[in-house]
């Protein structure tokens, strides 16, 4: 009866406190709260619910215990603007504060990072800048903050040293996307449960100190893309809690210990890319059990790849492109590797044949051999991979036709890049391929090929980038070119094309406008690269809108309607048997960076309208039979005299021949289907007018100095 009394009176407890309303904060909080408020230029619209006199524990991002007090403030992504009030520490019962992804002014004030109670600080992708304040020294014992995350702004100056000894409680430190400079603290370990370290993206030099390795519960240590140097200490291996272990793009060098890294047992990722590493990989390395991503591309290594990485069988990753590995990459067993979804081996010195153990790695979805010595026919089994990206650039292999039958059954790809391989054989035909319609890159360039261009290549109604340059082939450019709804980087140069240029071209949707790309950037599942190997692009939206058919034989005039390809950053149509004028259209063109006419039959003058090509960096007209004054405004002006040089009639103040008072300009053209006749006369009245009919157009020219006129008429 007794016990049956006492949890009745328990009960009645419980339900007296639940009834019980929570109370209000108080006064001294309100204030502190809106003095923040008054501090911001933009308030997200945090006055609508902030008001004076109301209670604040109901305002919008404000929590509060039971007792009233304010315990969080959460307003991240609310486009808040100004500056971050010191007030903010004056609510004595603040444990954790968020106001991430902001547009803030000035940099963080020390009395929130030195508060008596917060545990949660996060200000990360809010613009703030300046420096990260030492303690002050009124700071003598251990602040409870746990969490640290300043990621993603503007901070710089020297990398504090001495606020990590009055940080003896944290878990997470995440500096990264910052501009600090100096070294890394030795005294970044004093906190016993520091488990997550990210100081990737800064400018730190110096050597990675060997007093990490006391990290005993560090499970992510990142510190890529800095300036670090010397070797991988061994007494950093003795933090063998790491799980994730990432030093890409820095100055680090040495061997792998085989005997200090299977210290590391819990390790899921390993990530030494862009280093200057040299040596082997260990045999140790297949005791890693748990490793998932293994990178070690851009780097000095060499030597076989041990068999051993066959134990690894949680292997989702491996990077070993740009590095100097030799022998047969048959060495290991790839069939154990059934969560294999990148194998990246460019440009190193691999040989034999592509080992047919890949093949039964059924997770991968892209596979980067390029740059090698591997040879024969491609296997048919590499069909059996559900593949998006495939690169076999640079090899010899054989068969073009039978690797495209193969190809054929990829209905998922979206890159293939078989560059400098079957050379001298004859370009596929065959009408019939039709698999590989999700294709967006192709690059089958430097491989001395011939043929046509295939009819199948009309299918490909996602394609957005083609690479035929370097090759041997011949006929005409076909109509259907501007059924490729998706293109906007179209490179034929260096082959034997014939005929005039079609207007087809100049119907490509993509090189008309396109805004629609965005919509669908192209994102490639290795990095591509394009003119150097140190210009990566993760999306094939950051080519260059491009139309290059240089080096071939392409005859008539350039078609006026190419002024319609207004999103044009590059046009080369040099080294081919081109005449006629060069079409004020061009004009039209405002996004050009590259422009090369050279080396061909071009006659009459360099319209004057050019000088509003603004973006131009490059300009070429060399070798062709332009006459009059080279324009003096704008870009053109900034080009040396090669741009202009085999044009003896041109003059201008920098090039050889000095110009007479006197110029044309084409000041209309106009479609005129006659033959190739030339009638000139004059009138006078203090102008002269003349007309001529030049290889089937009619122009209209007026003399005078110094000409301009709006091409907006064309």
């Amino acid at each position: 009866m007794h016990s049956a009394a006492l949890v009745t009176l328990q009960l009645f407890l419980l339900l007296l406190s639940l009834a019980s309303p929570a109370r209000s904060c108080t006064e001294q909080e309100e204030h502190s709260l809106l003095q923040f408020l008054t501090g911001l230029s933009q308030d997200g619209g945090l006055t609508v619910s902030w008001r004076n006199g109301t209670d604040c524990c109901e305002w919008e991002g404000i929590t509060c215990d039971r007792e009233g007090g304010v315990t969080a403030v959460s307003l991240a992504s609310r486009g808040i603007e100004g500056r971050i009030s010191p007030h903010l520490a004056g609510l004595t019962g603040l444990l954790r504060v968020n106001l991430s992804h902001n547009s803030f002014s000035g940099g963080l004030p020390p009395e929130l990072m030195y508060s008596r109670s917060i545990i949660v600080l996060d200000v990360s992708f809010s613009r703030l800048s300046g420096v990260l304040h030492e303690p002050p020294s009124s700071v003598t014992y251990a602040r409870p903050l746990q969490v640290l995350n300043i990621s993603s702004n503007q901070f710089g100056a020297e990398f504090p040293s001495h606020t990590w000894k009055v940080m003896q409680n944290l878990v997470v430190l995440n500096v990264s996307n910052n501009s600090f400079t100096g070294h890394i603290p030795l005294s970044l370990c004093l906190s016993p449960s520091l488990a997550m370290l990210d100081l990737c993206y800064n400018q730190l030099s110096g050597s990675i100190p060997a007093a990490l390795g006391a990290c005993s519960k560090l499970k992510v240590f990142k510190v890529g893309h800095n300036n670090l140097s010397g070797t991988l200490p061994a007494e950093l291996f003795h933090a063998t809690s790491l799980e994730h272990l990432s030093f890409p793009n820095n100055g680090l060098q040495g061997e792998l210990d085989g005997a200090s890294i299977v210290k590391l047992s819990n390790l899921v990722t390993l990530d030494l890319r862009e280093n200057k590493f040299s040596g082997k990989i260990p045999r140790s390395i297949g005791q890693l059990k748990r490793l998932q991503e293994l990178y070690l591309g851009n780097n000095n290594m060499s030597g076989e790849v041990p068999s051993t990485l066959s134990n690894c069988t949680r292997l989702m990753i491996i990077d070993l492109k740009i590095n100097n590995f030799s022998g047969e990459l048959g060495r290991v067993n790839f069939s154990t590797l059934q969560n294999l979804t990148h194998l990246d081996v460019l440009r190193n010195n691999f040989s034999g044949i592509v080992p047919e153990s890949i093949y039964s790695c059924r997770n991968l979805i892209a596979l980067r051999v390029s740059l090698n010595h591997f040879h024969g026919e491609i296997s048919p089994r590499i069909g059996n991979l559900h593949l998006s990206f495939l690169s076999l650039a640079r090899n010899p292999f054989t068969n073009i036709t039978k690797a495209f039958h193969v190809f054929n059954g990829f209905r998922n790809i979206t890159t293939l890049i078989i560059a400098e391989n079957f050379v001298n054989e004859m370009m596929p035909q065959d009408e019939t391929l039709d698999g590989f319609r999700n294709l967006q890159y192709i690059h089958m360039a430097d491989s001395a090929l011939t043929g046509h261009l295939p009819v199948w290549l009309s299918k490909l109604r996602n394609l957005k980038v083609l690479k035929l340059s370097n090759n041997r082939l011949t006929g005409p450019m076909p109509g259907w070119i501007n059924s490729l709804n998706s293109l906007f980087y179209l490179d034929v140069s260096n082959n034997s094309f014939t005929g005039q240029i079609p207007i087809a071209l100049m119907e490509i949707p993509m090189l008309k406008d396109n805004t629609a790309a965005y919509l669908d950037p192209g994102h490639v599942e290795l990095p591509l690269f394009w003119r150097n190997i140190s210009r990566q692009y993760h999306f094939l939206t950051a080519f260059p809108t491009l139309l290059n058919l240089s080096i071939n034989n392409f005859t008539g005039v350039i078609p006026s309607e190419i002024g319609q390809l207004k999103v044009l950053s590059e046009l080369d149509f040099s080294s081919n048997k081109l005449y006629g004028l060069v079409p004020l259209s061009i004009c039209n063109l405002t996004k050009l960076e590259v422009l090369d006419l050279s080396n061909n039959h071009l006659t009459g003058v360099i319209p004057a309208a050019l000088e509003r090509l603004h973006f131009l960096s490059a300009f070429n007209i060399s070798n062709n039979d332009l006459e009059g004054s080279v324009p003096a405004g704008g870009q053109l002006s900034t080009f040396p005299d090669s741009s202009f040089d085999g044009n003896p009639k041109l003059c201008g103040t920098t090039l050889i021949h000095q110009c007479s008072s006197v110029r044309a300009d084409p000041i209309y053209i106009i479609s005129a289907k006659q033959p190739s006749v030339k009638v000139i006369f004059f009138i006078g009245f203090g102008l002269f007018f003349g007309v001529g009919v030049l290889y089937d157009q009619l122009v209209l020219y007026r003399y005078f100095g110094s000409a301009h006129f709006n091409c907006n008429l064309f």
